[in-house]
């Protein structure tokens, strides 16, 4: 790839991840959203961290897997139940590393 090519394919990808961020600001700047929607953008980060945290930790080399020696499953249940408690995003990490670590020293 020579040198052109590779600053053309900067730029690409520097303006499809910068354009999606800057359009809706700078189309709804100065607008009032419907309640409604307000609400349903709240729900948005969580769903797009649920859609790719979901499958690592259900699926394995292709598969489904739903069993008792899935080790992340397990660490994502008290994770889950701090981040529902705490509302913090840097506890529910702390909690899930300490139970995957504890598991791992302890098995």
């Amino acid at each position: 790839m020579t040198d052109t090519a590779v600053l053309i394919t900067l730029l690409g990808m520097a303006l499809v991840t910068y354009l999606p961020r800057v359009l809706p600001a700078w189309f709804l700047r100065g607008r009032k959203l419907h309640p409604f929607v307000e609400a349903w953008l709240k729900y948005v980060p969580v769903a797009v961290l649920a859609a790719l945290l979901l499958p690592s930790l259900l699926v394995d080399g292709g598969k489904f897997k739903l069993a008792w020696d899935n080790l992340y499953l397990w660490a994502a249940l008290p994770a889950g139940l701090t981040a529902w408690k705490t509302r913090s995003m840097f506890a529910t990490v702390l909690v899930g590393m300490a139970v995957v670590a504890l598991a791992r020293l302890l098995i």
